[in-house]
């Protein structure tokens, strides 16, 4: 095995106080954010940021201990797909809310929908993971058609999610409450069509609860809702599920932990959140179970590291550029000026890959022995031939 490459370290906190800027604010003002992340972020306090406060859970609509088996959503012939061939195929990416314009979510919906021509069926996804914010800019069930249920009309495999903080957002104009229309779409008690859905043939998925484990042939992933606050946040309860569920996932086969808000990331305005760190660190060592894998959005673009849980090697993917803007959260120069991998002061993890030029998603790819990823960047709409892609970025690991 290739001895991995030494990383360079990057302070951003020093980069940032040796340079000379011009206007700087006067007292009590503030301009724009800066691009380097000084440090994790912690959760943000609601108090100085009313935007962004906690908000309450729903009721779970299920039964604890919220799972969700595949087979119950899938039929008989295509679990036998999966457990014949000994794969299993899906997609990942999250932050697709076309709230200014559909125009990027939906190039991104169409790429998506190439994975399903391969002549081999076993080689098609089986399902899309969403990694949430859904619906921009407050969760609101009139955005659920142009922005979730007309983009994916014609994505012919089901979609679960877990809910992002714009989601969880409330707008009080609608008189809705905090995930109300994630509720009714995602996590129905029967697989029913919504009004919201109009001409979209889609069901509302099933999901027990906001926060829940979906069950495969392959693969466990336990999907977390890390609320609305910056950095975010997790109730105890919540955190004791997450240590059981981490604690009973069967040994055997591949662990997937799923959350909006990222560990680790190198993007100024929304970078890593030490508290959420903390939690799933915690939860892991008092489990004795370390995922295999971790997926995270809320920063608009790709991103790769490696990082520790429970005293092992980690991969964090951020994948957050399924479609919300034509804009993309942009890493400073610094990044682009540096060999990668990169490691930042204050933070154990290094930065091995990332895209913030283009929109993109995830296609995964789980055995009994690893899991491959891909990440594909798209080519904006009109400058793209339309064909097979190649993987900007493409990772092996093997499961213990």
């Amino acid at each position: 095995m290739a001895k991995a490459p030494k990383p360079t370290v990057v302070d951003a906190a020093a980069l940032i106080a040796s340079r000379k800027h011009h206007p700087s604010a006067s007292p009590g003002r503030t301009f724009g954010a800066s691009r380097l992340p000084a440090g994790f972020q912690t959760v943000i306090d609601p108090t100085k940021h009313p935007p962004q406060p906690w908000r309450d859970l729903p009721p779970p609509t299920g039964k604890v201990p919220f799972h969700l088996s595949l087979d119950t959503v899938l039929s008989k012939e295509a679990i036998q797909t999966i457990t014949k061939s000994g794969r299993m195929v899906f997609h990942a990416v999250g932050d697709t809310g076309g709230v200014n314009t559909p125009t990027q979510v939906e190039n991104v919906a169409r790429f998506m929908e190439q994975d399903f021509a391969n002549a081999d069926p076993s080689l098609h996804p089986s399902f899309f993971y969403h990694l949430g914010d859904v619906v921009y800019y407050d969760g609101e069930t009139a955005n659920y058609f142009p922005e979730f249920y007309e983009p994916y009309n014609a994505y012919p495999a089901p979609i679960f999610a877990i809910p992002g903080n714009h989601d969880g957002d409330v707008n009080p104009a609608t008189g809705e409450t905090s995930l109300q229309a994630f509720v009714s779409n995602f996590c129905a008690s029967a697989p029913v069509h919504r009004p919201e859905a109009k001409d979209s043939p889609r069901d509302a998925m099933t999901q027990p609860n906001v926060y829940w484990t979906l069950d495969t042939p392959l693969a466990t992933i336990i999907g977390l809702y890390s609320n609305c606050p910056e950095g975010g946040q997790l109730r105890a309860d919540q955190v004791v599920w997450f240590q059981s569920e981490l604690k009973s996932a069967p040994p055997h086969k591949a662990l997937i932990v799923a959350v909006h808000h990222p560990p680790y990331s190198a993007y100024g305005a929304h970078p890593g959140s030490q508290h959420l760190y903390g939690i799933l660190n915690s939860a892991c060592s008092k489990a004795g179970r370390v995922p295999d894998l971790v997926f995270t959005g809320h920063v608009h673009n790709y991103q790769r590291f490696t990082g520790s849980l429970g005293g092992k090697q980690v991969p964090f993917i951020v994948a957050g550029a399924g479609g919300y803007n034509a804009q993309l959260h942009v890493l400073a120069k610094v990044f682009h000026n540096t060999k990668l991998p990169i490691k930042m002061t204050g933070s154990d993890g290094v930065l091995q890959s990332f895209c913030d030029s283009q929109h993109g998603y995830l296609r995964i790819q789980v055995t009994k022995k690893n899991i491959r990823w891909d990440y594909f960047a798209v080519p904006d709409p009109g400058k793209g031939a339309g064909g097979r892609l190649k993987a900007f970025d493409s990772v092996t690991v093997a499961i213990p």
